[in-house]
């Protein structure tokens, strides 16, 4: 890829992906499940850039929405109502009877009072509602702490008594339909073993509620699949897919599948231009014109990312990559062997497709990066590089 002509074309920082691998990805997770009925929902809060949503839907994904936002977005896109899911801990009454409204697949519940809250809702606007319970079956996905969500201590899901006691008040309810189990044990999950636990104890739960004529149609595995950053070894579509069907015997429920990082991550970069190198007495810097807002994880996570000089090979003095933010957590990568660099050089870093234009904000007041998508060799530009009139238009007329 020509780095430098891209550069050239649409400034930097700037997100570049991969369409061609984000179809790649999505037919080798789907293909995993072909022997078996499955919905693959991608997860939006990746990357919900809407062309990147629109090539999804025209492959057959739903979507897995953690806002109104998001629903409104798939929809936006083109992904039909009936492949979208509403999941998300706090879900406010407006957004809930917006999901209603549009006659999503199903609304994901919770907690007990968001229960009741939606049942409450649907009796308001006359709408029965479809829904799955989130089981949380505390297991420990030895993952990251931030993105580890499926111990009792998580603020997600809820225990299986507590399930078992929401299903069976669903089924007496008139206003609402239990069609679906839900777990997510968390994301960037590289071991197999947490997975197949989870999903062999949320298919026990479904085994007994059908046993109680509850009717799960739908067994929500979550997402979670991690991807190489650095030495990961990630689990294989096939593998995964096995580990969960393993558990699943003597049942017929669909089978969605959220993944978000495993379709986009890997498909996605991230480029930056060198403004100049600063050295200290005890530290080498490379200071460049991305930035913490423009790609968050290394900072909140110390997300490890790999980084190259464009066009150049070898290794120098251990740097820092840095941006100009006014903030010392404010670092794309750390202690990194990078050859020597010069003002107007550029700098990849890689992996950069998920939660990176997701998380990205205007702090410090500067205008998010442009977005560009390489499809069959082309390159085209899906969002525009916000400008400085862009981010105050909300606040200028107030003045």
């Amino acid at each position: 890829m020509d780095y430098q002509k891209l550069a050239q074309r649409y400034d930097t920082p700037l997100y570049i992906y991969d369409f061609n691998q984000i179809k790649a990805n999505y037919n080798a997770l789907k293909q995993a499940f072909k022997a078996r009925k499955s919905l693959i929902a991608y997860a939006v809060k990746a990357n919900s850039n809407l062309s990147l949503l629109k090539l999804l839907g025209q492959l057959g994904s739903g979507a897995d929405c953690v806002s109104i936002g998001e629903v409104r977005r798939a929809l936006l896109a083109g992904i039909p109502n009936y492949k979208i899911i509403f999941s998300g801990v706090g879900k406010r009454d407006d957004e809930i009877a917006e999901a209603m409204e549009k006659e999503i697949l199903y609304i994901n519940i919770e907690s007990e009072a968001e229960f009741h809250r939606v049942e409450e809702i649907a009796q308001k606007l006359g709408i029965p509602m479809r829904i799955g319970v989130r089981v949380n079956p505390n297991i420990d996905p030895k993952t990251h702490p931030y993105i580890s969500t499926g111990l009792l201590e998580s603020k997600f899901g809820v225990d299986i008594p507590t399930a078992q006691r929401l299903y069976l008040l669903a089924k007496k309810s008139p206003w609402l339909e239990p069609v679906a189990i839900h777990f997510h044990i968390g994301s960037q999950l590289t071991d197999l073993g947490p997975i197949k636990e989870a999903s062999q104890i949320v298919a026990d739960l479904a085994r007994q509620l059908h046993r109680l004529d509850i009717d799960i149609r739908f067994f929500d595995v979550g997402g979670g699949l991690g991807i190489r950053y650095k030495d990961e070894e990630p689990i294989a579509p096939y593998d995964y897919a096995q580990a969960i069907l393993s558990t699943l015997s003597g049942t017929d429920m669909t089978i969605v599948c959220e993944p978000g990082r495993f379709i986009v991550g890997n498909a996605g970069v991230f480029l930056t231009r060198v403004l100049y190198e600063k050295e200290t007495p005890a530290k080498r810097f490379i200071i460049v014109d991305g930035a913490m807002n423009d790609l968050l994880r290394p900072s909140l996570y110390n997300a490890y990312h790999e980084v190259e000089v464009v066009g150049k090979e070898g290794e120098g003095r251990p740097a820092d990559v840095v941006g100009p933010v006014c903030e010392s957590g404010d670092f794309l990568a750390k202690d990194r062997p990078l050859p020597p660099t010069e003002h107007g050089d550029l700098i990849l870093v890689k992996s950069a497709g998920a939660y990176g234009f997701a998380m990205s904000s205007n702090y410090n007041s500067r205008p998010r990066p442009a977005e560009v998508a390489i499809e069959d060799g082309r390159d085209r530009l899906i969002r525009e590089r916000e400008s400085f009139e862009y981010m105050i238009e909300k606040e200028v007329r107030f003045l």
